[in-house]
């Protein structure tokens, strides 16, 4: 299995983290009905649609989800290639009669053209053979019956398109499944073509989840520094201190004043005892100040009287 299967290879990286939430954002974007087919496909090649497809297929098989990843792209199709199995027997194989022939064991039929992975719960479904009409044997009836038979086995099936904008193979698959994601690369897709793919998806019937914007430029160091994960408690601990708190402005009304605990995680060295003893001091302050007010308040009230 390649590296850029990083969900996998990199649990805790933070483009992992991404992947996750997005996997969030999916399962979470329609409460009335659960997504159980899920399109994803972009404008252009290079736009990064087979690795989202392929890190998001790792993360729901992650969360305990049986998966099933379909390569649909027969012309160019490449998760064989990134998950390191055998590129044949795959979809085209199962879908023509030609295909099926040559499959040894046809009693398996859908069974025969699944391939493990590495990824516990994650199978894959290559692309199989370069047929000469994709197209053709996308919009058949045994790709609708394919899809209604693995989503009785398994929680999702997402399967990685065509580019748009190329061929209309994806856009024929979007009027099957639930819904249809649509990868772009910063400064690479143009919005005349996004316009069109996704006019082009809505007049077919196929409906949108959203867009994934893939290439998005961002340091490293600022990267890291908005990630939490790496993080571990004793760092933190080690490395606190108390912001001093500032006595209360005079005014016309009396209210208390609640402990303020903010810490600052870069410029302190003070350890976790003296923490808890400025702590206490303050508390101990905050204390005293809210009772000599709540007595200034009572006084008030006697004078108004």
């Amino acid at each position: 299995m390649k590296r850029e299967v990083v969900a996998h290879k990199d649990p805790k990286s933070p483009i992992s983290e991404v992947f996750r939430t997005l996997r969030t954002n999916i399962q979470f974007i329609n409460t009335d009905k659960k997504i159980k087919t899920l399109l994803v496909t972009s404008t252009l090649p290079g736009e990064g649609k087979s690795w989202i497809a392929s890190n998001l297929a790792v993360t729901f098989a992650q969360a305990g989800k049986k998966v099933v990843l379909i390569d649909a792209d027969m012309r160019k199709g490449r998760q064989y290639v990134i998950f390191g199995t055998s590129p044949k027997p795959g979809l085209s194989n199962y879908l023509s009669q030609v295909g099926m022939e040559q499959i040894k064991d046809k009693a398996k039929g859908i069974i025969a053209c699944l391939q493990k992975t590495e990824v516990k719960n994650l199978y894959l479904m290559p692309a199989g053979s370069i047929p000469p009409n994709p197209s053709e044997l996308l919009v058949s009836q045994k790709m609708s019956k394919l899809l209604e038979k693995l989503k009785k086995v398994c929680d999702i099936v997402i399967i990685d398109g065509t580019p748009c904008e190329l061929v209309t193979d994806a856009v024929v698959l979007s009027r099957m499944v639930d819904s249809t994601i649509i990868v772009t690369a910063h400064k690479i897709t143009k919005k005349d073509g996004l316009e069109r793919v996704i006019k082009n998806i809505e007049n077919v019937g196929g409906k949108i989840t959203g867009v994934v914007i893939n290439k998005m430029p961002i340091s490293g160091k600022k990267y890291e520094e908005k990630y939490y994960y790496y993080g571990e408690k004793t760092d933190l601990e080690k490395e606190h201190s108390i912001v001093p708190v500032q006595p209360p402005k005079q005014t016309s009304t009396y209210q208390k004043i609640q402990p303020i605990k903010s810490f600052d995680l870069a410029n302190s060295k003070d350890n976790v005892s003296n923490i808890n003893s400025s702590i206490t001091k303050t508390e101990d302050i905050l204390k005293q100040m809210n009772e000599y007010l709540d007595k200034e308040k009572f006084k008030k009230g006697e004078e108004n009287d």
